[in-house]
């Protein structure tokens, strides 16, 4: 277990705003100290001079498909419906374990180039990632996907063995979405919620038609109908939330779900703008995503926080103007939080050593009027210098440490030679 000491380090907590400069110690997965600095009676490992760089909490996306990199540039002119059944669900249907995971390493490169340390991840084939995940060495939450496609007499058992898989590795409850899982296949998914007394996410009110759909089907809207079923009574939240009346903000406020937005993925299908400031206004819980990257087409949550913290103007006459901060608490607090990863929500003494730095000598940092702003507004993911995940440092300077990216970007070609 190594020990680790940042020095000459600008400091972002996220506990609050303010930027302090000192040190932060990694003592094996965990941070020992963050301060102005101290004698130390043990030797460091390693000693990183940070130059006035930024630490902060990595990202964590909330929401994403990191296989579906085989969608990237495919079929990009269609909407939602059309695209899921006429180009992603045939080629779904061929996809191996040996292709999930090539192209989830593909994945994991970019969300570790971007500064992303944890992903929430609904997809299938949940061996083969785990497998990549933890040759990776990413922090990766499971998100059930069954729907009536399959995976519906999968889902008690991988909740129990990929919450005991390791340190990186966990799952939460969870469905495709109401449009594709009949009420039979949902009451049983509603069974599993109360046997392990746990929360549920699923993609929700994406697009008008899926609501519309489900007051034809039932009388109410995807939110009311899960509240009502009774999925949400042990918490959870939604995917994309874009299509929500005041009664649907009223449910996921009161009972403290989350909403997690994907700004770019829903203009790309056109399925609308969620109402990010209306969920600020309303005290709810909100985090951010990239999904995948066939409907995206990138995993940077750079842009989403840009699209997050400007798209509100469109909907507010005079303009919404959402604090810069609360978006970058989304995309990294609050997807921590939304993921069950209270340790990695913030800096802190004993959190897990999930951490980034920042280049602040690249142009689009300065000047420093406000880190904070340039971060949401003008930050990408080259300003990344690194990428600690449990006190292992991943990916520093442009070079990963744990991927072979000749290798991954020769295989997932290869792969997709047999698919397309």
């Amino acid at each position: 277990m190594s020990r680790i000491r940042f020095y000459n380090a600008r400091i972002l907590t996220m506990k609050d705003k303010e930027i302090t400069e000192g040190e932060l110690w990694t003592d094996g997965s965990a941070i020992e100290y963050i301060g102005a600095g101290k004698p130390s009676d043990r030797a460091f490992d390693r000693e990183i001079d940070c130059k006035g760089n930024l630490l902060m909490p990595g990202f964590k996306n909330a929401h994403t498909h990191t296989a579906m990199t085989f969608a990237r540039s495919l079929a990009d002119s269609a909407n939602l419906h059309d695209w899921l059944y006429d180009h992603i669900f045939p080629i779904e249907a061929r996809l191996k374990d040996e292709h999930i995971y090539w192209l989830s390493k593909i994945g994991y490169a970019e969300y570790l180039a971007g500064g992303i340390t944890a992903c929430f991840d609904m997809y299938f084939n949940k061996e083969a990632q785990a497998r990549c995940a933890t040759d990776t060495g990413i922090r990766h939450v499971f998100c059930g996907s069954v729907n009536d496609f399959g995976g519906i007499d999968k889902l008690e058992d991988e909740f129990i063995r990929f919450n005991d898989y390791g340190d990186l590795i966990s799952y939460k409850l969870g469905f495709h979405a109401e449009y594709t899982t009949s009420m039979e296949n949902m009451k049983i998914i509603n069974d599993i919620v109360h046997k392990f007394e746990a929360p549920l996410f699923v993609h929700i009110s994406e697009t008008k038609a899926e609501v519309d759909g489900c007051r034809e089907r039932y009388g109410m809207s995807p939110v009311k109908l899960l509240s009502e079923m009774g999925m949400y009574d042990f918490g959870g939240g939604g995917f994309h939330c874009v299509w929500f009346d005041d009664e649907d903000m009223e449910i996921f406020r009161n009972r403290g779900l989350w909403s997690v937005f994907n700004p770019c993925s829903n203009l790309k299908l056109a399925s609308g703008a969620a109402g990010f400031k209306d969920f600020i206004d309303n005290g709810m819980n909100i985090a951010l995503g990239t999904d995948g990257a066939g409907s995206n087409n990138s995993l940077n949550i750079f842009r989403e926080m840009f699209l997050a913290a400007c798209l509100p103007n469109l909907k507010v006459e005079g303009g919404a103007f959402v604090d810069p901060f609360t978006i970058l608490k989304a995309a990294t607090t609050g997807g921590a939080l939304c993921m069950g990863l209270t340790d990695s929500d913030v800096l802190d003494e004993g959190k897990n050593a999930d951490i980034i730095m920042i280049d602040m000598s690249n142009p689009t940092m300065n000047p420093v009027n406000d880190i904070v702003a340039n971060l949401v507004f003008s930050g990408h993911p080259g300003i990344v210098k690194m990428t600690m995940i449990a006190g292992k440092i991943l990916y520093e300077n442009g070079e990963y440490k744990t991927i072979d990216l000749d290798e991954a970007d020769r295989m997932s070609n290869k792969l997709l030679g047999e698919l397309l």
